[in-house]
């Protein structure tokens, strides 16, 4: 099923309030700005700056 397109277009990086995409294998939301990934997982967005994961070079 995946993560809507409308719940996609409201959420906004937590750290950094900046617009997040799917990653290539829409298993995470990427912030290009803070460079960080927040995983979803069982379809819910995990919005939460302590557990995203840093994106590498």
């Amino acid at each position: 099923m995946g993560i809507s397109k409308e719940l996609l277009e409201i959420l906004a990086c937590p750290k950094c309030k900046g617009e997040v995409h799917l990653n290539p294998a829409e298993d995470g939301l990427i912030c290009d700005r803070c460079r960080l990934l927040y995983e979803i997982r069982e379809e819910i967005p995990i919005m939460l700056i302590d557990e995203a994961k840093p994106l590498e070079s």
